[in-house]
């Protein structure tokens, strides 16, 4: 039999042929050489349709072919014709074929692979022939695989760089739990932010515990619901770091289910502790009355006019609407800084007396209201009144002076009506009680 090395010594062109330019040609022309061939040549192939790439040597050889590269497609191998003329059809003017099907991007769009020459092949000789292109072109596409995968590589993990620097500076992580086991996957910016150890082994109990009562109670409802209807879910939690940070973040989830049984959850969970802040100081600014620390005219209103307790978890029953006597002749006598001291103690005394209530607030320069909490009785609410009264009324101590002010206050019990009619009951007890001389309480009379 003859060598392998006499097949090239005998098919193959001269060793001083020069590579033509193009890459892919390039690659074919050597290819030839190596398995000497007359021609080489790459066809795309697209819906039964034949795109020759590229084409290297006698390009006279590669007429008639497509029955031949046709037939290779619906092949389960490569096909290896020693003899054209063997085949019952025309023959093409190539004697020797071998047609390679190889790896592409596109699965749906594969390369086809042609050697031809004029010289047929025993069939032994082909099939060493057919083997050798394998070889070179199976050793060929598992380098440039290799190449891909140490570029996909990288583009990967410079994308794992960047979601991780993102994740970092947004404050979000990615979190998966496990169903079937409750084991919890976290990526590093979820350990930064329960202030655990990256990569530290997790337990789910353990870091349930990371919650503050409420949180863990609003938490676990929002997840059992979420996995019992195979949805999504979105709840913000505080929660208290390993190192006893107090921190609050906004927890989202999706549930993965397969045939509508939840499997897998998984989401993540940003750091919105300076957005709690500012939303806290922003409401805490647009409800609170800024000089005295109470609740504002906005809050008070809003308050009262749930009557009915819908929103503030308890109904309103009584109304107390109180009003300093003579805090004008205060600023005009000893200075404005002065009657801002008065009315900041005027505050606190209010305060202290009403301890319990729903709501005390500043609804104007020197007018104050208390919605007490709770079903008061007649008698009570006079106390809370005459009480108010005497508190307020004491002396106030500025700048070696003692200064005279005094409560006038006026009680209103919620009977049935609407807001407006319980805020008119009380302003008409306290003008009442303004009209007896000042420094006293009254309560309407329904």
């Amino acid at each position: 039999m003859t060598s392998q090395h006499a097949i090239h010594a005998r098919w193959a062109p001269s060793q001083t042929e020069t590579a033509p330019p193009d890459p892919l040609l390039s690659t074919l022309h050597r290819l030839r050489v190596l398995l000497g061939v007359e021609s080489a040549s790459l066809t795309r192939v697209d819906a039964d349709r034949l795109r020759v790439l590229a084409a290297a040597g006698a390009t006279d050889l590669l007429t008639d072919l497509q029955p031949l590269q046709l037939q290779t497609l619906r092949h389960t191998g490569p096909l290896i014709i020693a003899d054209t003329t063997s085949l019952d059809a025309a023959a093409p003017v190539a004697r020797f074929y071998a047609g390679l099907i190889l790896p592409a991007g596109d699965p749906g769009a594969p390369l086809l692979l042609s050697l031809v020459d004029r010289q047929p092949r025993s069939p032994a000789m082909a099939y060493r022939l057919a083997a050798l292109a394998i070889d070179v072109t199976s050793a060929a596409t598992i380098a440039r695989q290799a190449r891909q995968i140490t570029v996909l590589r990288s583009e990967q993990e410079q994308e794992r760089e960047m979601f991780n620097l993102a994740s970092q500076t947004a404050r979000i992580g990615v979190w998966a739990c496990d169903l079937a086991d409750n084991s919890l996957t976290w990526t590093d910016s979820v350990y930064d932010l329960f202030e655990l150890p990256r990569g530290a082994p997790l337990e789910r109990a353990a870091t349930v515990e990371c919650y503050t009562a409420a949180s863990r109670i609003a938490m676990e409802a929002a997840r059992a619901k979420a996995i019992a209807e195979c949805s999504d879910f979105c709840v913000d939690a505080e929660i208290i770091t390993a190192k006893g940070t107090r921190r609050w973040m906004r927890l989202t989830g999706s549930v993965e289910a397969h045939d509508g049984v939840a499997r897998r959850i998984f989401g993540m969970k940003q750091d919105i502790t300076e957005e709690k802040l500012l939303a806290d100081r922003t409401r805490y600014l647009a409800e609170t009355d800024v000089m005295t620390g109470l609740a504002n005219r906005s809050q008070f209103q809003n308050q009262l006019a749930d009557l009915s307790g819908v929103t503030h978890g308890a109904p309103v029953t009584s109304l107390l609407l109180i009003d300093l006597d003579g805090f004008k002749q205060i600023n005009d006598t000893h200075g404005h800084a002065v009657g801002d001291d008065c009315l900041k103690e005027a505050a606190a005394r209010l305060v202290a007396c009403c301890q319990g209530a729903a709501l005390v607030a500043r609804i104007g320069g020197d007018e104050f209201a208390v919605l007490p909490a709770g079903d008061h009785g007649v008698a009570d609410l006079d106390a809370l009144g005459q009480c108010i009264v005497h508190a307020v009324g004491g002396p106030y101590l500025r700048n070696g002076q003692t200064i005279t002010l005094s409560a006038s206050v006026g009680v209103a019990l919620n009977t049935g009506g609407s807001p407006e009619d319980l805020f008119r009951k009380a302003d008409i007890a306290l003008y009442a009680a303004k009209a007896a001389g000042r420094n006293t309480m009254r309560r309407h009379a329904d």
